[in-house]
């Protein structure tokens, strides 16, 4: 493996931090932090550069909110200064381990994405009879952090590089799971710091990392080519289901050498043309369909914005960009009439005004190139 030395000049020059930031401020420019930040760019920039070349810098202290769509999640947000870095940092280290994952791993990469990652589904889903679908229990919370270190420290030889890797890392540590190992002993589980924020770009980075060799050893070792991960949710395809579970069992295996667990209620072998959920929809050989479950959230997240709306306490730029991401979410399905009768009715009144969101399905009419019948909505038949 091709090492690298010298990469700290590379993240702490001006152009790159400055590059960092236009990156960090995407989607957030008129966020109060994004402002202040702005209003004195080339003075901000300038001190994290020198606080870096010194040494000095320290990771501030993340906001922990919750969130609850699909499911309960704790995220963390890190100060908008320390997110800068985080890009800076980024943009060199993770073009050197991108070239070393596998084609098939779909989250936070460019060129690939859900999307994708559904669309290569398919094609597996086409062929194979059989899929073992996966999921890692509490992932993010149980990466270790010495061995996601020993995993950066064979590509990355630059001191101070890794200094700053080892920084962002233990800025946040969650400890708040126990889980014994092979060669433990009482201690173990305590001593070991684990944990990556969720909301962190280089979390999303890490996370991707972390399970690049357990990549290359279902696709080489195990020869099971037709495999495909979004961070840690995986299915791996075949026409054999005694096969499939032995690949199970072999994954066990690995996964316990890097401290984790497959989830016990979320790992189990499906027949292909029964449809099986994956990246919220329903997915089948010839089709797929939205999870019922996301189309009952949105109608809620609707009736709530009615009401915000009516009271004055959001406006149409608040809404409009959401209802646009869903159906733009939403279309990589056969969800037509399904989006339609979500939305055809919804109206948002305030006073006289009104704002007709259901017109936004004439903007989204086009189904992709799937010829099933369409999806009704939950609960119709």
């Amino acid at each position: 493996m091709k090492s690298h030395k010298h990469l700290f000049e590379k993240i702490t020059s001006f152009e790159n931090l400055l590059e960092a930031a236009r990156k960090a401020q995407k989607g957030k420019r008129f966020k109060p932090a994004t402002a202040r930040f702005n209003l004195d760019l080339e003075k901000n920039l300038l001190n994290i550069q020198a606080e870096l070349h010194s040494g000095a810098y320290r990771h501030g202290s993340y906001q922990n909110f919750v969130i609850r769509d699909p499911k309960q999640r704790l995220i963390s947000a890190a100060p908008y200064r320390d997110r800068v870095v985080h890009h800076a940092l980024c943009n060199i280290i993770e073009p050197l381990f991108d070239k070393t994952f596998i084609h098939d791993s779909y989250a936070c990469r460019k060129g690939k994405g859900t999307h994708a990652a559904m669309e290569r589904y398919s094609r597996f889903a086409r062929k194979n009879r059989f899929v073992l679908k996966c999921d890692i229990q509490k992932y993010f919370q149980s990466v270790d952090h010495e061995i996601l270190l020993g995993m950066l420290s064979k590509k990355i030889r630059c001191p101070p590089t890794m200094a700053l890797i080892n920084e962002i890392i233990q800025s946040r540590v969650d400890n708040s799971i126990v889980q014994y190992f092979l060669g433990d002993d009482l201690f173990s589980p305590y001593q070991r710091l684990r944990g990556l924020p969720i909301g962190n770009l280089t979390s999303q980075f890490f996370g991707n990392l972390y399970l690049n060799g357990f990549d290359h050893f279902i696709k080489e070792q195990l020869r099971r080519h037709h495999y495909v991960r979004y961070v840690d949710d995986f299915v791996v395809f075949g026409n054999n289901s005694q096969e499939l579970q032995g690949v199970s069992d072999c994954m066990v295996a690995y996964l316990s050498g890097l401290r984790l667990r497959l989830h016990p209620k979320k790992c189990r072998v499906y027949r292909t043309a029964d449809g099986v959920s994956f990246l919220g929809f329903r997915i089948f050989p010839t089709h797929r369909l939205l999870d019922k479950g996301n189309a009952l959230r949105m109608r809620r997240k609707l009736k709530r914005w009615q009401i915000m709306y009516a009271d004055g306490d959001i406006d149409s730029e608040y809404i409009h960009p959401r209802i646009q991401s869903w159906v733009a979410h939403a279309s990589y399905g056969n969800t037509h009439r399904l989006r339609k009768r979500l939305l055809e009715k919804t109206v948002f009144k305030r006073d006289e005004a009104e704002n007709n969101v259901g017109r936004l399905v004439e903007q989204y009419g086009g189904e992709r190139p799937l010829r099933q019948p369409q999806q009704q909505q939950p609960g119709q038949s």
